[in-house]
C-alpha cells in the first residue's frame, strides 16, 4: 500500500516549536486516515529537539544548502541546530522508506517540511522561494512533497501512482 508521510503537526499533533499543532482539516484527510495510508512524524522532534524550543530558521539559504553543509539552520538567539535538522531529516527519510511512502504532506515555510516555501533567516516574517531540510531530502530521495495548501494535488498524485501501480 502507498503511504503519505504527514507532517505531525499538521493532524494535530502538539510538537510545534510553540508547542502547540497545527490540524489541518480536508476530507481527504479523513479519507487517507480510514485507508490506513498515513504515517506521521515531526522530523525536528526527530532530530532530537524539544517542545516547545526557541523558533529556528535556515539563515540565507534553503534545505538543499544545509544539507550541503553551506548554510546553518540558528534559532532566533543564535544557537546552531543544524545538525538537529539534518538528523530529523534523515530519520524521517528511514520512516518514510520503511513505511512505502511515495508522497508527503508537509507544514509550508517550515525549516524543516517547507515545500516551496521557508522564511528568509532574518527572523521578521519574510518568505522565501525553497524547502525545508527534510522535504529536500525527501524529493532528492523520490518522494514528491506537497504543503498543507496542496492537498488536492497530493490526492491527483496519489491517484497517478494508483494506476501506474
Amino acid at each position: 500500500m502507498i503511504r503519505i508521510l504527514f507532517s505531525a503537526c499538521l493532524l494535530g499533533d502538539p510538537v510545534r516549536y510553540n508547542g502547540k499543532g497545527l490540524l489541518t482539516r480536508h476530507p481527504m484527510i479523513s479519507r487517507w486516515r480510514e485507508e490506513g495510508r498515513l504515517v506521521a512524524i515531526c522530523p525536528e522532534v526527530a532530530g532530537g529537539l524539544a517542545v516547545p524550543r526557541p523558533p529556528a530558521e535556515i539563515i540565507c539559504g534553503t534545505g538543499r544548502d544545509v544539507s550541503a553543509g553551506s548554510v546553518s539552520v540558528l534559532t532566533r538567539d543564535g544557537d546552531d541546530v543544524t545538525d538537529s535538522f539534518i538528523l530529523g531529516a534523515h530519520k524521517t527519510l528511514d520512516f518514510a522508506k520503511s513505511n512505502n511512502v511515495q508522497l508527503a504532506v508537509m507544514t509550508e515555510r517550515s525549516p524543516s517540511c517547507g515545500s516551496s516555501e521557508i522564511y528568509t533567516g532574518n527572523f521578521d516574517g519574510s518568505k522565501t522561494t525553497g524547502q525545508g531540510v527534510t522535504s529536500a531530502l525527501l524529493e532528492q530521495n523520490g518522494i514528491k512533497v506537497f504543503s498543507q495548501y496542496e492537498i488536492d494535488q497530493a490526492a491527483l498524485y496519489l491517484e497517478q501512482l494508483l494506476q501506474t501501480n
